[in-house]
């Protein structure tokens, strides 16, 4: 299980050599990890991870939707259940059963993801299978219980610059006060998920507005009093270093209704008597009141719509949110956008990030509306457009359009922190594949490639973000 070193460049010698050298000059640059999933509990308390099983499969949902697709029970791998009841507690046993089914992984992106941190980091040469099971199992423990695999050393070893943390909005971001108070260098900020208390569909979102209130201090029974919540609630997130705010609705819908019209749907939602439609343009009006306070606040927006979430209600009921069930879907952003570009879209300090889940929205929608407002920003691909063949798509699809200037680097968008140094190395080779055909057909010079591929992987990101 070696790494080669031109895996991803170009096949053709000529361009791969171009390739070489664009990869050779961004390889070690830092790492901006602007928008993530990782637990800030793992850098307050800087503790070793407990085992392979639970480092690797466990908050992993590539690892795991691929795993339940072929029938294996989620209480297989060691997920617990919400009703407490029985599951897999021994991590090796959890382990032989991922490494079993290690052929299900060949072709997709979470196998060069777990290669990459296997030899990178633990020196594991020989490929995952049910009778190499044990002894990758024990190299890696083993490592996990000195000191340089803690989460803080292994923070520097990556070479990440800043990390942000997602937390929804009723979280007391605990985790940031011990890292800010320990003392520790490491930049891990926050960032405003406030889907819990914007969302009407949102499980228990009464409960969540009660809290929300009681956090705040501020009267959310009132539409006025309900945003200067909000607002609060930023400002509360700022402290603790939230450059940006990030919202999963379920579409891209914005709406911009006059303040007697918001006052009338949001009593209605409080009164818990909504429809979807409703439902769907409170959310929608809910993303332009943030874009209206990121102008004062200075939070940068990301909008990730077109999630189909918790597709398998049947594994919603038994474990909760985020597990592994959450399905792309076709979106519209030129009708949907548009109130909230209406209203902000030419506001040259404000950046709104729009990502998709749907290619075909690319060249057709997102790269031009992002190469025309300057308010807007084009995310890359997440999840399932996060593999080596959809980072080409996306340079191909948007490039003509957005260039690479209305772009935002790359963001890892995961849990997986072993998983990070893959992920942007991954992002670093594709965009050099890119620039290195754009050099070899005579379309860019070979210097402007090199600050190109600088730029995507590390400037943009940090730019954009604020970091």
């Amino acid at each position: 299980m070696l790494l080669h070193d031109d895996r991803l460049l170009p096949a053709e010698p000529v361009t791969r050599g171009i390739a070489r050298r664009l990869y050779a000059g961004v390889r070690d640059l830092p790492i901006i990890s602007p928008h993530g999933h990782t637990d800030p509990r793992w850098f307050a308390e800087d503790k070793p991870f407990p085992d392979p099983a639970t480092l690797f499969v466990k908050p992993d949902h590539y690892i795991f939707r691929m795993l339940y697709s072929q029938g294996i029970k989620l209480e297989q791998l060691g997920i617990a259940r919400k009703d407490g009841g029985e599951i897999e507690g021994d991590p090796r046993q959890i382990w032989r059963l991922f490494a079993s089914n290690w052929h299900l992984f060949r072709g997709t992106p979470t196998r060069l993801w777990f290669e990459h941190a296997a030899f990178s980091i633990f020196g594991i040469t020989e490929r995952l299978s049910a009778e190499s099971a044990d002894r990758i199992y024990d190299r890696i423990a083993e490592q996990l219980e000195q000191d340089a695999m803690r989460p803080r050393a292994l923070f520097e070893r990556f070479k990440i610059e800043a990390i942000a943390t997602t937390e929804g909005a009723l979280d007391p971001l605990k985790w940031h006060d011990m890292i800010r108070e320990s003392g520790w260098g490491g930049k891990v900020v926050t960032a405003y998920r406030p889907d819990s208390v914007v969302d009407p569909e949102f499980e228990g979102f009464r409960d969540n507005l009660d809290q929300f209130g009681e956090l705040t201090g501020e009267d959310v029974g009132s539409w006025t009093g309900y945003l200067e919540a909000h607002r609060k609630r930023r400002g509360y997130f700022i402290e603790r270093g939230a450059t940006s705010s990030d919202h999963g609705h379920a579409t891209a819908r914005t709406a911009n209704l006059s303040p007697a019209e918001c006052e009338k749907l949001f009593a209605k939602i409080l009164k818990g008597k909504f429809s979807a439609e409703d439902a769907d343009v409170f959310r929608g009006q809910m993303l332009t009141e943030m874009a209206k306070m990121s102008l004062d606040d200075g939070l940068v927006l990301q909008i990730h719509p077109g999630s189909y979430r918790n597709h398998n209600p049947h594994l919603f009921e038994q474990f909760g949110r985020d597990m592994g069930s959450d399905i792309p879907r076709g979106m519209d952003y030129v009708s949907a956008l548009k109130p909230l570009l209406d209203a902000v879209g030419n506001e040259r300090g404000l950046t709104v990030i729009a990502f998709t889940l749907d290619e075909t929205s690319y060249s057709r929608e997102l790269a031009p509306l992002a190469g025309h407002y300057p308010a807007l920003k084009l995310g890359p691909g997440w999840w399932f457009l996060d593999a080596p063949e959809a980072m080409l798509r996306f340079r191909e699809l948007t490039t003509e359009t957005a260039g690479f200037y209305n772009t935002v680097g790359f963001n890892d968008d995961t849990r997986a922190y072993l998983s990070i140094p893959a992920r942007h190395d991954v992002a670093r080779r594709m965009d050099c594949h890119y620039l290195a055909k754009l050099v070899a057909e005579h379309r860019l010079d070979e210097d402007e490639a090199a600050e190109v591929a600088h730029d995507l992987a590390y400037r943009l990101a940090k730019e954009a973000y604020r970091l």
